[in-house]
């Protein structure tokens, strides 16, 4: 008959390891992702926003997966959604695609 102590640790070790690697790493990435996801589908005209690379401008079009940052006056550049790293100050509130006035 194997001993019921030894039994529990060769089996609940690698449990607990599973339940503490999971709150521990798994759960706050997949909160994080959820919240990036969130700010990128909120995107809208006008945020200032700071690209993964470091690249900051203002949002001037919005589309379903990419969007045209202006980097200097009169250069705008189209941009993956995903790439969007901070929104750094909201703008006004605006339609999307509305002509600049």
């Amino acid at each position: 008959m194997p001993d019921p102590s030894g039994l529990l640790s060769t089996i609940g070790l690698p449990i607990l390891l599973i339940v503490l690697f999971y709150f521990m790493i798994l759960r706050p990435q997949q909160k994080r992702a959820k919240e990036h996801q969130a700010m990128i589908t909120n995107v809208k005209r006008g945020d200032m926003i700071e690209l993964s690379s470091g690249l900051v401008g203002k949002v001037v079009r919005v589309e379903d997966k990419e969007v045209g940052v202006e980097i200097a006056q009169g250069v705008t550049v189209k941009v993956v959604k995903s790439m969007i790293g901070v929104v750094r100050t909201k703008g006004e509130p605006a339609p999307a695609n509305d002509a600049k006035s």
